[in-house]
């Protein structure tokens, strides 16, 4: 039985769409990250870069949402296209693992969330974060899916990050790109998209954006505490 380890963002509901599609049982085990979950010494042992998505199969841990979409795959033999398109479905995971989701983060965090306004890093990601919307919206250009003529786990990669667009790039989302608003529109109408949503429903996740859930997400804008300083 796999246990995954979730919370309701883009890259674990990654992994909760792959769940849902290809029908692998599974156990939810929430990871509250706002109250600090991710940091605890039991699931750094899990993941140690103390993030989510990860999960542990058969004794087995994978951490990265990419990685655990690849192991499912493999796994399970499903979502993985032809493997004549291997290289090109590689080729586009490892553009949204590098590039559509790191920019797209970095944009939210700089917009929303960073303590002073940076125009410089705003901007920087922003235009990042629309650079690569501008890529998957050329390529998709007479395509019903990224790779080849199927579902892929690359879809499911991007789609992701590209559900939170709103988020990413402001108001006007996807209205600039058309393929990429037809794509989306035809993947978030699967069923197994929303049985994924349904998930955050099994869990009673800290939504107040507090003191507590920003020392926990962004440990880095504080002084460590004394005993950490004083190396005990």
């Amino acid at each position: 039985m796999i246990t995954f380890y979730f919370h309701h963002t883009p890259n674990p509901m990654k992994v909760a769409l792959f769940l849902e599609e290809s029908g692998l049982p599974y156990q939810l085990a929430p990871i509250d990250t706002l109250k600090g979950e991710q940091h605890t010494p039991a699931y750094r042992a899990i993941n140690p870069n103390g993030k989510t998505p990860a999960i542990v199969d058969d004794g087995q841990r994978v951490f990265d949402s990419n990685a655990i979409l690849l192991y499912l795959s493999e796994k399970s033999g499903q979502l993985g296209g032809a493997p004549a398109l291997r290289g090109e479905l590689l080729s586009w995971l490892m553009f949204i693992a590098t590039g559509l989701g790191p920019y797209s983060g970095q944009s939210v965090h700089f917009r929303h969330a960073a303590p002073e306004k940076l125009p410089y890093a705003i901007n920087r990601y922003l235009r990042e974060a629309q650079r690569h919307y501008e890529v998957l919206n050329t390529h998709l250009e007479g395509r019903d899916y990224i790779v080849g003529d199927e579902f892929t786990i690359a879809d499911i990669a991007a789609w992701g990050w590209i559900d939170k667009a709103n988020v990413v790039l402001g108001e006007e989302g996807l209205a600039p790109y058309a393929n990429l608003q037809r794509w989306f529109n035809a993947i978030d109408a699967r069923p197994a998209v929303a049985r994924a949503r349904q998930l955050a429903k099994q869990a009673n996740f800290k939504t107040e954006l507090d003191e507590t859930a920003r020392r926990a997400l962004y440990p880095q804008n504080y002084p460590p505490a004394e005993h950490e300083q004083q190396g005990q």
